[in-house]
């Protein structure tokens, strides 16, 4: 297991403590400038915090070298040698730790197995599509056999669909591996897609962790329950509470007695044919609010237009306003 103690991402930033055990996926979401990469380069032994420590099964690694870590990096700008094979790629780690070539053989095609790319051992990176590329990326990072794999926003360069299918099979694959697997993302949807357990930062500083499931629900911050909302968490300020409700949790009819309900008039409409994004506004005490609800189907509501939108009770999340 892996664990932070008292570390600052940066000087002055709040300290940061937790803990990322063996066979978990735990995906550090936050939003750019937030800490996530500096907090992977630091695990990763290429950067180094103010202050704290690094704990790999009770061993301090604060000060190891990077080469001396059981510590795989893997960027979102995927780098693979273009001269290499996709086996000599694989290898290439293997080859720095001097295993025997029988071995080395051995993982790579079983590495390769595991990622579907057994295929293409003979091609070079520039013969390769981008999830192609990808995939090789994270094979030599496997084959380090590092405690810890760290990817940075491995998936962002890719397009929806490669990355829609590339999310249900890494977190497969990972499972399959006995490490601490660290993921950074700036997208709420890659928390339920990989996470078993989730780390929220902003600022450099931890908002909140837990289950995806314990954090969607029960964010303990206004902050905390934007950053697991995409889009943003729409706000309503009531005297001294602030009301948040999510998008998706927004209806066009009730279903509840006690669902809560919201005057707005709409804005303007988005649509992909199956859902639709309606923007509306809302007013409060600090004037007019803009608000979005993610309904399925297809609404012929113009701009201009009185629309009621309505909430079950229990997905409106209240907390204290500032003042």
């Amino acid at each position: 297991m892996l664990e932070i103690e008292n570390l600052c991402l940066i000087p002055g930033s709040a300290p940061l403590t937790g803990q990322f055990r063996d066979g978990e996926i735990t995906v550090v979401l936050g939003r750019n400038s937030s800490g996530k990469t500096r907090l992977a380069r630091i695990i990763a032994g290429f950067e180094h915090g103010s202050g704290g420590r690094l704990l790999l099964d009770g061993e301090d690694i604060t000060t190891q070298a990077p080469g001396r870590r059981s510590v795989a990096l893997v960027y979102q700008a995927f780098v693979n040698y273009p001269s290499w094979t996709v086996a000599q790629n694989l290898a290439s780690p293997m080859l720095a730790q001097r295993l025997a070539k029988d071995l080395i053989r051995e993982r790579v095609a079983s590495i390769a197995t595991q990622l579907e790319i057994s295929s293409l051992l003979d091609r070079y990176p520039a013969e390769l599509s981008g999830g192609q590329q990808q995939r090789v990326a994270i094979g030599r990072a496997l084959a380090k056999s590092a405690r810890v794999l760290v990817l940075d926003e491995p998936l962002v360069n890719l397009d929806y669909k490669l990355r829609e299918s590339l999310q249900l099979q890494l977190r497969a694959l990972l499972h399959e591996f006995d490490m601490s697997v660290i993921y950074t993302t700036s997208d709420p949807r890659d928390v339920f897609a990989l996470g078993d357990t989730v780390m929220l930062l902003a600022d450099h500083a931890l908002v909140q962790t837990g289950t995806p499931l314990e954090v969607y629900e029960r964010p303990t911050t206004p902050l905390a329950a934007d950053l697991m909302s995409d889009p943003a968490a729409n706000r309503l300020r009531e005297g001294k509470v602030l009301r948040m409700v999510r998008p998706e949790h927004l209806e066009l009819k009730a279903h509840a007695a006690d669902d809560v309900s919201f005057a707005t008039t709409v804005l303007g409409i988005e649509t992909n044919g199956s859902e639709t994004y309606l923007h509306c506004e809302i007013g409060d005490l600090h004037g007019k609010a803009q608000w979005v609800a993610k309904v399925e189907g297809l609404i012929d509501d113009q701009p201009g237009q009185a629309r009621t939108l309505y909430a079950a009770a229990g997905s409106v999340l209240e907390f204290e306003a500032d003042v």
